[in-house]
């Protein structure tokens, strides 16, 4: 099975410690090398209120894991934060799809944008200091390219 991308994010009890932080997030770590996965990125947002109370708790220590790695090594993980104490609530998402469609449409955009200019007799591409906006794949200020006033 290929690797696949997930989003872990965690909400740790505001009474851990930094250290109690670090261990659990040395734990992650080691059940993603034990079966094959891949944190990628370690984002601690620190505490925060919660939306809601979640038990006694007001507020909690958010964490966001980027882990690259198959269903197995996230239901292991799952089921370890499941039954670890200090974490009040977490949550798996598997991100690589939605990436993947984010990056098919921006690719059609810039195809269908780089076409239409084509047929128009200008360069595929903006020229620096074209148009009104620097984002090269949003063509709709290109009539001011050909000299037209809307």
């Amino acid at each position: 099975m290929s690797s696949r991308k997930y989003e872990l994010v965690y909400i740790v009890s505001p009474d851990a410690t930094e250290e109690q932080v670090a261990d659990l997030h040395a734990q992650v770590e080691a059940i993603a090398q034990r079966l094959n996965g891949q944190i990628e990125k370690t984002d601690n947002w620190g505490r925060r209120k919660l939306a809601y109370e979640i038990g006694p708790h007001k507020e909690g220590i958010y964490v966001l894991e980027e882990i690259a790695g198959d269903g197995e090594l996230m239901k292991e993980i799952d089921r370890r934060l499941k039954v670890t104490d200090l974490v009040i609530r977490h949550l798996v998402v598997r991100v690589d799809e939605e990436r993947s469609v984010i990056d098919r449409a921006r690719t059609l955009r810039t195809e269908t944008s780089r076409r239409r200019r084509v047929a128009r007799g200008l360069p595929p591409d903006r020229q620096p200091g074209e148009g009104q906006r620097g984002d090269g794949d949003d063509d709709r200020d290109d009539r001011d390219d050909a000299g037209l006033d809307g």
